[in-house]
């Protein structure tokens, strides 16, 4: 395998694709005020009525977050991120690459085990691609902005 000093900026790229859908799929339940993702299993009446917040006002919340999860991840590539702290920015990636695995977990434990949710086989290697594609942009922001010896 060769080494390059040149950063790989892909990985990023496509997390924020990722985080944009997720966030564009939250709205739209939104604005049905409906829980779920569009393409993931159904939410049942009971769920729905045990849910503690309003389900309109949840999925407004987590469209925002995919929003926000897709600016952190952009901003791993451009300059104005990069003057971010490196310590702070890994901060923020490890919580985003814990966050994205534990969600990318339920998926990949319920399309290929089934734990009683309803994500398919095919939900499961999505789960994958997610943890990989968020491990690979974390590690390729960590090695862009090593310190190296003088």
């Amino acid at each position: 395998m060769v080494a390059s000093d040149r950063p790989r900026r892909w990985p990023a790229y496509a997390v924020a694709v990722l985080f944009l859908g997720y966030a564009a799929g939250k709205a739209v339940f939104a604005s049905q005020a409906r829980l779920g993702f569009p393409g993931g299993p159904p939410v049942s009446a009971a769920e729905t009525a045990d849910y503690f917040l309003d389900p309109a006002l949840g999925q407004w919340l987590a469209a925002a977050t995919g929003v926000l999860a897709a600016c952190v991840a952009l901003a791993t590539v451009t300059a104005p991120g990069r003057r971010v702290p490196r310590t702070l920015m890994l901060a923020v990636l490890t919580v985003m690459l814990l966050a994205g695995a534990g969600g990318a977990g339920i998926m990949i434990l319920d399309g290929f085990v089934g734990i009683g949710v309803g994500w398919q086989w095919y939900h499961g290697v999505l789960g994958i691609l997610v943890i990989w594609l968020l491990a690979a942009m974390t590690r390729s922001y960590a090695t862009a902005t090593r310190r190296l010896p003088r």
